[in-house]
């Protein structure tokens, strides 16, 4: 036994002191299998010690031999000691193997930091080489920049030459009457106006003439108080007063004595505003010089095309929506009115015989007398003729005396032919029929105007009139020109008009008299922009706001939560961008050359130049690679791509651009900086203004995330839903995302909207979905927020524009409508969508199946209430006044990604993980 366990123990020995080596030299990934042999070793031996003590017990309990006993005891003893010693063996393997683990812990933590690093740092360096790409780009996009506006040029006292007055005058035409010098391209039109207060003007013209063209003038962006610097000078002649009887020669002496006639009166403009439907020219046989006529009545042998100008009638009181909703022009709907077909006149003769129905059948001298008795058997006619054709053909029990023979008078006072016309779906237009004399006259020009104002669809017989401001305004979208031939298909062709279009001329009509012929400023502005179109000198550009901006600092976001969808978790990052506003102005001369047709038929005007348009035209798309290159960022360098690749560039047909976030908040300042934070890393973000509508502005201890883009706080001054939409100047970029400050929307889902937009610029798209539903027991329209598959309005909480219909909303919309927004400090997003809307005829675009927000923490909405939604039924009805007609368009269409639930190759990526 002694010898056993001597062998036993030196085994043991043996196996530990091979056990050390091994442990030093194995690799830490062997320790668990080294630990389970030691466990098993140890076990092994553990189990023979408790065997052979059991058989010595056994042996000492039957043997009486003491000597073999104390061997055994000895035995024991060793086997003991061996134990112990192996315990502490495996002890201090166990507190060796802890220390090891600890360390190997330590060391994949440090190995996972490591590749975490190495990731970021390749990360950056990927970020770094698309930067360093796209700074290359732009450096080639600076080395191309484009043309700097030149320097505003104004003419010069040396430019004041006196010329002999031509002796041709009746053969004037811009390019040999008009001194272009005066009048660079830069110098924005200066506009000289001569005053009847100072002697300059020798006209004696009525008191409201006076008044009204003063204040007209005066409004004007382009009047000039020095005259040596004026591109045109302005000489009011007229309505004169009725004591004021000039011949020619002391009408031509009172032209050459204008303060800066210089001889031919080159670059004058004299007008003459005809107020009454008298018939008023006394500029009649006169040498007027180099001057342009402005004036309302032209005779044939006056008329000098494409120099004179013909305006339009000058109204005594404006009609326009500045008004009470009462006195608001008619509704446009329905498409078909009472009457058919109106007419109110008296025919003028120096006749006394009978007249045959109440229409005189002797025709005056200088009268187309074919063409007289062939009108009045039609309108007998029509008269008599009650199917589908109802007509209103009335004499006249009270007439407007009127000075010339081959006319129509007008027929009693102003109200009364304007409820006849309110009622009436067209309305018949006979110019004066000696067309071989007259072109256009004041009571055709009057008639004209209340057909407009009442919308009353205007069919003129007649192709030889000359209509007002015709050098610019497509007339055939507004009125029916027929020529006197086509009297007696008249019945026919108004018969068979569908009632969209009928729909679209009087809403042309209504645009047309509203633009320009609704008051004495519209009149006025409406002359000068004929002659600053000819000139191709592009008008004033419309002004930013001004924006009151907050100081504030930032801080540091730590621990921030990134939600799914988010740019951080997104596997496609863009590169850094730095903040780029879009262009401005690029089309300041085309726009009064290839778009003047254009600008004058479209809302909102010639007026003014806007900065950028939705409509501005797009390039082809191999000019991305073949000439003009400048500013797109195709995707894949052109290739495509799904994912990673289709996520780093823009893409599409438009040039690279940023969005601006607009955000109204209102004394929540928690949730407002939570909804900032969310925005971290956001790409394509050019900055974030906050309109602060809280009566006192941000505090200097509240300070704001930094979110890698600058947060813009504006102080507006009275507290409006309306500042949602005002074009404050730090509005930098075309794209602007309207969002509330308690809406949550993930990244993935804003990128997808103004991937979207891009391709509708001229559309609201965002997320949000309402529609307009007709309540038949009201007769009216109601506000609906229920889901349904067919929509007309998406809210402005979320949702993209263009930043042109923050200077319409603020400059062109009806004031009316903003002042409905004030009253019920509700309705703006509906505002909005009836403006786009009315503009375009488009409905907006929705995008992903977004319908409502929810904002967890945030106290309760105003929207849930149902006071909030009883005015928004009434704002819809009201504005419906305001418009003439309902704007708003339904639509059942929705924009989803691409790739959206479409199963793809292993190798391919979605566009978005979540939508």
């Amino acid at each position: 036994m002694k010898i056993a366990g001597a062998n036993i123990s030196t085994s043991c020995s043996n196996v530990g002191r091979e056990f050390k080596r091994f442990l030093v030299s194995a690799k830490p990934s062997r320790l668990a299998f080294i630990f389970i042999l030691i466990l098993l070793l140890f076990h092994f031996i553990t189990s023979h010690l408790n065997s052979q003590l059991g058989q010595l017990y056994s042996k000492t309990d039957s043997s009486p031999d003491t000597s073999y006993r104390l061997r055994d005891l000895k035995h024991i003893d060793e086997l003991k000691r061996i134990k112990r010693s192996i315990s502490n063996e495996l002890r201090n393997l166990e507190s060796k193997r802890n220390r090891m683990q600890d360390e190997i812990l330590l060391q994949q933590e440090r190995h996972m930091s490591f590749e975490q690093t190495v990731k970021k740092a390749e990360a950056e360096v990927e970020l770094l080489k698309r930067r360093i790409i796209q700074l290359k780009t732009e450096q080639k996009e600076v080395e191309k920049p484009k043309m700097a506006a030149p320097a505003r040029l104004l003419a010069s006292e040396e430019s004041n030459i006196v010329l002999t007055p031509p002796t041709m005058h009746y053969k004037c035409q811009m390019h040999n009457c008009f001194d272009y010098s005066r009048c660079s391209l830069t110098s924005q039109f200066p506009v000289y106006v001569y005053s009847e207060n100072t002697g300059n003007s020798p006209f004696d013209v009525t008191s409201f003439v006076k008044e009204s063209t003063r204040d007209a003038f005066s409004a004007s962006h382009y009047l000039t108080n020095d005259p040596n610097t004026a591109c045109l000078y302005i000489a009011v002649l007229g309505e004169w007063s009725v004591d004021l009887s000039l011949g020619t020669a002391d009408l031509e002496h009172k032209l050459i004595s204008l303060a800066y006639w210089r001889g031919d009166g080159r670059n004058h403009l004299l007008v003459y505003f005809s107020h009454h439907s008298t018939i008023q020219n006394p500029l009649l046989g006169a040498n007027t010089g180099r001057a342009i006529v402005a004036q309302t009545n032209f005779e044939r042998n006056q008329f000098r095309t494409s120099f004179d100008i013909v305006v339009p009638f000058l109204p005594s009181v404006r009609t326009n929506y500045d008004q009470k909703l009462e006195d608001v022009l008619p509704h446009m709907i329905p498409a078909m009115r009472e009457y058919t077909l109106s007419f109110q006149g008296q025919w003028a003769t120096d006749y006394n015989q009978e007249a045959d129905d109440g229409f005189d059948l002797r025709l005056p001298p200088r009268t187309d007398s074919e063409f007289h008795p062939l009108l009045m058997e039609n309108i007998n006619l029509m008269t008599e003729s009650k199917i589908h054709f109802i007509t209103l053909l009335q004499t006249c029990s009270q007439i407007v005396p009127i000075s010339i023979s081959s006319e129509w008078s007008l027929c009693g006072t102003a109200s009364d032919r304007l409820s006849v016309l309110s009622r009436s779906t067209f309305v018949l237009l006979l110019p004066a029929e000696d067309h071989s004399v007259l072109l256009s006259t004041s009571i055709f020009m009057t008639r004209l105007s209340e057909a407009l104002q009442s919308g009353a669809i205007p069919v003129i017989l007649g192709t030889h009139v000359l209509m007002p401001l015709h050098e610019f305004i497509s007339w055939e979208k507004a009125a029916i020109i027929l020529p006197q031939a086509r009297v007696t298909e008249l019945p026919f062709l108004l018969s068979n008009i569908p009632h969209p279009e009928v729909i679209s001329l009087r809403r042309q009509g209504r645009f047309l008299y509203e633009t320009y012929l609704s008051s004495q400023a519209q009149v006025v502005e409406s002359l000068l922009a004929v002659v600053r179109t000819r000139l191709q000198i592009p008008p004033i550009p419309v002004a930013d706001v001004m924006s009151d901006v907050v100081p504030h600092s930032s801080y540091p976001v730590e621990n921030h939560e990134v939600s799914p969808g988010d740019a951080e978790t997104e596997f496609g990052m863009p590169p850094v961008e730095e903040a780029t506003s879009s262009p401005r102005f690029t089309r300041n001369y085309t726009s009064v050359t290839l778009d003047s047709h254009e600008m004058w038929n479209k809302i909102p005007g010639p007026f003014h130049l806007y900065p950028f348009t939705p409509n501005d035209r797009l390039l082809p798309t191999d000019a991305q690679f073949i000439g003009s290159s400048n500013g797109f960022r195709p995707i894949g360098g052109g290739e495509g791509g799904t994912g990673k690749v289709y996520q780093e560039s823009l893409g599409g047909n438009s040039q690279w651009e940023q969005f601006t976030i607009v955000m109204l908040t209102y004394k929540r300042e928690e949730v407002l900086l939570q909804a900032v934070e969310r925005l971290i890393g956001l790409p394509h973000l050019n900055k974030i203004v906050v309109v602060w509508n809280s009566p006192e502005p941000p505090g200097p201890e509240l300070h704001w995330p930094d979110i890698g883009a600058s947060v813009v706080v504006v102080h507006p001054e009275k507290n409006s839903l309306n500042n949602r939409f005002v074009p404050w100047s730090e509005v930098e970029t075309e794209a602007v995302l309207s969002i509330d400050d308690d809406a949550h929307l993930r990244h993935d889902e804003i990128l997808f909207g103004f991937r979207v937009w891009r391709e509708s610029r001229d559309r609201v798209v965002g997320f949000p979905g309402r529609f307009h539903a007709w309540d038949p027991r009201s007769g009216g329209w109601a506000y609906n927020s229920n889901h349904t598959c067919e929509l007309s309005m998406v809210l402005t909480g979320a949702a993209f524009f263009h930043k042109y219909y923050m200077y319409l909303y603020t400059n062109w919309m009806p004031a009316a409508v903003r002042a409905i927004v004030d009253e019920y400090m509700n309705c703006e997003d509906i505002a909005m969508n009836f403006l786009v809307s009315h503009i375009t005829r488009k409905p907006p675009v929705k995008v992903t199946s977004r319908w409502t927000f929810r904002c967890p923490g945030c106290p309760v909405a105003l929207s849930q209430s149902q006071e909030h939604f009883e005015e928004r039924h009434r704002c819809i009805n009201q504005f419906v006044k305001i418009f003439g007609y309902m704007p708003l368009v339904y639509t059942q269409f929705r924009v989803d990604s691409i790739l959206f639930k479409t199963r793809l190759p292993h190798d391919k990526q979605k566009c978005f993980k979540f939508i």
